[in-house]
This record gives structure tokens, C-alpha cells and sequence, in this order.
């Protein structure tokens, strides 16, 4: 019962060693961005002190001073200038190391995620979509972090200091800014909100239209051979056009947050300045706690009513940052939150047992999903060493699920799996899948020599071993020291049976490989070439454990045991 319980809890996905450094790196970042904000909004306001002064400096003139009298202003606005850049620039490079920190912590817990993403995922990207999103779109993260956090930051501070440098001069010239400030946030608000959807949108609509020319490239074959060019080109020039009209919603609504703030940033600094100046000739006299304001008085409330505004200002510069990062961190998160994911990943991994192999599976039950019915329902199976096993059913009956969940590309809801007698769990998988080998109906072949086809980058696997590999799938024929290098991406130049018998010389290979997995081996070959890669199949096989999911009744008639799935 204990290892049924630890087969179908699915927390322990992925590993924890990545987690942990998951949650150290963001200790980082949020301190990182934290030290960038600090540093900015003391670069801001230390212009509170340069207004001082040019407003001393300026008063002083104005009653008749000479340079002894503006050389001590000067020399401050002079040095807090200066402290002020170096403040802004230590800021800004912090705020965006974090942030790439940040971005390249995303993509690699993503990565992880797609990595360790089960096959019988219902929700698995397409890889145009997920390159899409982990190659672009996770770009936006940057300026969202580096520059709008930073930002925010500001204009939740600095106005509130600066208000309160005005106020104990002026309670009328602080109600003017008062009164112009909120309407900035609330009209922002309501815009992000659609700009937010509007983003989410655009970024969907390239991963989607990345897909689709993904999917396109790779069936361009069976595109032109069906004389469908002119249909995929009018799909892909539509869905181009539906790109550009979202973009361009994108950045309508960009501008449209730009212009709100500079219509309310200067109409408050133009009503300040309306005030100061009449207060200033005499034409109004209330506004201050006592007497009028007097010309450093009122140079000083000048000179912070657009600094004021300013961190306003550049939160409208980088709203759409804002809408873009959030929608780019929202689908990183989800090509990171898999609902089904493979076995294995752990930190704790044990070695697998040498000992003979064999395959028990015990009240077996698997869902695709939480609402889905069960494609496996309490199943039991028990393969011997040696054993020839097909698994025979209609369509949708379970045979590659099943498959994939002994190869622990899946993890079950109920019941336990064991491989020569060791439970297949995360601590176990990754040892207990080396004792695997799988060949499905269609092998990937990758362009470039046999030799690298067939040893895949395993070490100790040298030419004289594809060699005789080769000559025992009757493939020494094919590959003749000619085409070595002839074979082209996808199996390109090569029919069915030459893939399939080129998966099968990968497994003669793996010395190590003691139970095979076969899906539909012989599917959609003529007799004579399922006849070839059957005897290559069982040859290989001898003295070793196969499970084969097939509907070929001549190879399953030569296992020694079938087993009907589905009744």
C-alpha cells in the first residue's frame, strides 16, 4: 500500500534541487530589485535639495548678493548632481541584472518543466508555441522588471516626499498637486486592465502563428504534394494580418496611457504655476499658513512641481512594459505548471538492480486528467524474464498508455509498477529507464552520418559496433560506405522499414537494454518489409523481455503470450 501511495503522489514532480534554487534565486531577485529602487528613488529625490538651493541661490540674487553668496548653492547642486547620476546608474545596472537573472531562472524552470512534461500531456505546447514563448516573448520579463519595478517604486515615494516639502510652504499649492495626482493612477488602471488583454492576446497570437509555420515547414512535402500551397499561404497571410492588428491595439493603447498622463501632469504643473506666479505680484494673497510666499518660496514650489509629476511620467513610459512582462510571465508559468509529467527528476536517484528483467504491474490506474475517465482501470500484469508479451485491443484501448507508463513517461493515479522487482518512482526511474529501449512507429532519424544515428552520443560505441549492428537489421546493404552521410533530417531518403530497422540497430547497441517496448512496430508497412523488421525485432529480442502494443495479427501470433486490453 505504501508504494501504491508513493506511485500516485504526484508532488514529487521535478526536483528538488531546483525548487530550492528556485526559492533562493528569488530571495535574490526581489533584494536585488529592492537595492535598485532604493538607489533610484534617492537619485530622485535628491532633488529636493537641488531645488533648495537653486531657489536660495536665486533668492540671494534677487536681494542684491554677489558669488560669495550663490558659490556654496552651487557647489551643492553641483555634487548632488553628480551623486544623483552615479546613484541612478548603480540603480539601473542592478535593476537589470536582476532582472536577466530573473528572465534566465524562468527559462530554465520552464525548460525544466517541458523536459520532464509527459507525451500523454493533453495540454503540451506546440514546440513552435513553446519556442515562441521561451525564445521571444520571455524577453519582455526584462524591461518589466528593470524598468517598471523600479519605476513604481518611484512614484509611490517620491510624490508623497515632495508633497511633503510643499505643504508646510504652501497648502494651497499641495491641494492644487493633490487634486491632479489621483486622476493619473485611476485613468492609468482602467487602461492597463486593457492593456493587459490586449497583450495576453498578441503574445497567443505569435506563439500561435509560430506554430503553425512550425507545423507547415515540417509537412512541406505533403503540402506541395497535395497542391496546397495557395491554401497555406492565404492561412498564413491572415493569420500575419490578425498579428499586425493586435500589435497595433498593443500600442494605440501604449499611446493613449502616454497622452492621459501628460494632459494631467500639465495641467497640474501649468495650475501651480498659475498660482505661484499671481501669488508672486500680489494678486493673491492666501494659499500659504502665514504672509504671502516670498520668491525662494515660490522658485522652490516651481521647481518640484514637475519633478512631481516626473515619476508619474515615466510609469506611463513603461506601462506597456507592464502589460507585456505580465502576459510573458503568465505564459512561462504555464509552460511550467504540466498536469501530467514523467518519472523521475529527483535528486535522491538509486542505482537499478542487475538482475534478471522482468515487469510486474499491480492495480494499474490511469486518467489523462482529472475530469477524464480511465484510460486504464485497475489493470494487472506480470511479465517473466525472457518473455514475449503483445498487447492486443481496438484503438483507444490503452496500449501506448500503458507502454508509456512502464517506461515511466507518465505517472499513474493508483497501483505500482515494478522493473525486476524495484518500484518505478522518482528516486528509481531514471536508473530502472537505462534497462529500457523503445521503438516507436515512427523513429526520429536526424541528418547526418549512420554512425551518429545509431549511437546517439552513448560512449564506447565505435564503427565496427554500427557496423555489425547494421549487418543484423540487414541494413549493411542500405548503408554502404557511399551514404554514410546521406541520411537526411526526419529519415529523409529512407522508407519506413529502413527507419524502423535503423531504431533497431540503435537497440542492438545498448548492451545495457534488457527490455524492450515496442509501439506498432509493423504499422503501415507492406508483408514483406513487417516480415523483415518482425525477425529483426525478435532476433534482437532473444533472451530479453518484450512488450509489444500492436495490431498486426502475424507478430502478435509470434509472441508467446497475448494479452487483450479493453475486455
Amino acid at each position: 500500500m505504501l508504494e501504491r501511495r508513493q506511485a500516485a503522489n504526484p508532488a514529487s514532480a521535478g526536483s528538488p534541487v531546483a525548487a530550492g534554487a528556485a526559492a533562493d534565486w528569488t530571495t535574490e531577485k526581489c533584494r536585488g530589485l529592492g537595492l535598485a529602487s532604493t538607489l533610484q528613488c534617492l537619485s530622485s529625490l535628491g532633488w529636493i535639495g537641488q531645488a533648495a538651493m537653486l531657489a536660495i541661490g536665486v533668492g540671494a540674487i534677487s536681494q542684491g548678493g554677489g558669488v560669495a553668496d550663490v558659490a556654496i548653492p552651487a557647489a551643492v547642486v553641483a555634487g548632488v548632481g553628480v551623486l544623483r547620476a552615479g546613484l541612478d546608474a548603480a540603480g539601473g545596472r542592478l535593476a537589470f541584472r536582476a532582472a536577466r537573472r530573473e528572465l534566465s531562472l524562468r527559462r530554465a524552470t520552464a525548460t525544466t518543466a517541458l523536459a520532464l512534461r509527459s507525451p500523454l500531456d493533453s495540454g503540451r505546447p506546440a514546440s513552435g508555441m513553446a519556442a515562441s514563448v521561451l525564445g521571444e516573448q520571455a524577453e519582455a520579463i526584462v524591461p518589466y522588471l528593470a524598468r517598471f519595478r523600479p519605476v513604481r517604486v518611484k512614484a509611490s515615494i517620491v510624490p508623497l516626499v515632495m508633497f511633503a516639502c510643499i505643504l508646510p510652504i504652501s497648502w494651497l499649492a499641495a491641494l492644487i498637486l493633490t487634486l491632479c495626482a489621483p486622476l493619473i493612477p485611476i485613468f492609468m488602471a482602467l487602461i492597463g486592465w486593457r492593456a493587459k488583454a490586449a497583450s495576453e492576446k498578441q503574445l497567443a497570437e505569435t506563439g500561435g502563428i509560430n506554430a503553425f509555420l512550425l507545423d507547415r515547414l515540417r509537412g512541406l512535402a505533403t503540402i506541395r504534394a497535395l497542391d496546397a500551397v495557395d491554401v497555406t499561404a492565404q492561412r498564413l497571410r491572415g493569420d500575419a494580418e490578425s498579428l499586425r492588428i493586435r500589435t497595433m491595439a498593443v500600442l494605440r493603447i501604449a499611446f493613449l496611457s502616454s497622452a492621459v498622463l501628460e494632459f494631467f501632469a500639465a495641467l497640474g504643473v501649468a495650475a501651480t504655476a498659475v498660482y505661484v506666479g499671481f501669488s508672486l505680484l500680489g494678486s493673491i494673497e492666501i494659499g500659504t499658513w502665514e504672509g504671502r510666499l516670498t520668491l525662494t518660496q515660490g522658485l522652490f514650489i516651481l521647481l518640484l512641481a514637475p519633478a512631481f509629476f516626473e515619476p508619474l511620467r515615466e510609469l506611463s513610459a513603461v506601462w506597456h512594459d507592464r502589460a507585456s512582462g505580465e502576459a510573458a510571465l503568465s505564459a512561462l508559468k504555464e509552460l511550467a505548471s504540466p498536469q501530467q509529467t514523467i518519472v523521475g527528476g529527483s535528486d535522491r536517484q538509486t542505482r537499478a538492480s542487475t538482475g534478471n528483467a522482468s515487469v510486474e504491474i499491480e492495480g494499474l490506474v490511469f486518467r489523462h486528467g482529472p475530469e477524464w475517465d480511465a484510460a486504464i482501470d485497475h489493470f494487472d500484469l506480470m511479465v517473466a524474464p525472457g518473455e514475449h508479451v503483445a498487447l492486443w485491443g481496438a484503438s483507444g484501448s490503452g496500449k501506448t498508455t500503458l507502454l508509456s507508463l512502464i517506461a515511466g513517461l507518465a505517472r499513474q493515479d493508483v497501483g505500482v509498477i515494478r522493473i525486476g522487482g524495484i518500484p518505478l518512482r522518482d528516486e528509481t526511474a531514471d536508473a530502472l529507464r537505462r534497462r529500457m529501449a523503445w521503438i516507436g512507429q515512427q523513429p526520429h532519424v536526424f541528418a547526418g552520418s549512420v554512425k551518429r544515428n545509431v549511437a546517439l552520443g552513448r560512449p564506447g560505441i565505435d564503427a565496427a559496433a554500427v557496423a555489425e549492428a547494421l549487418e543484423g537489421v540487414a541494413l549493411d546493404h542500405v548503408f554502404t560506405p557511399e551514404r554514410v552521410s546521406a541520411v537526411g533530417e526526419g529519415g529523409l531518403g529512407l522508407s519506413g522499414g529502413e527507419a524502423l530497422r535503423l531504431a533497431l540497430a540503435r537497440m542492438m547497441v545498448d548492451e545495457g537494454a534488457d527490455i524492450i517496448l515496442a509501439d506498432e512496430p509493423t504499422a503501415h508497412l507492406d508483408a514483406e518489409t513487417a516480415a523483415a523488421v518482425t525477425d529483426a525485432l525478435l532476433a534482437l529480442a532473444e533472451g530479453r523481455v518484450l512488450i509489444v502494443a500492436t495490431h498486426d495479427p502475424v507478430l502478435a501470433a509470434r509472441m508467446h503470450r497475448i494479452v487483450r486490453l479493453g475486455e
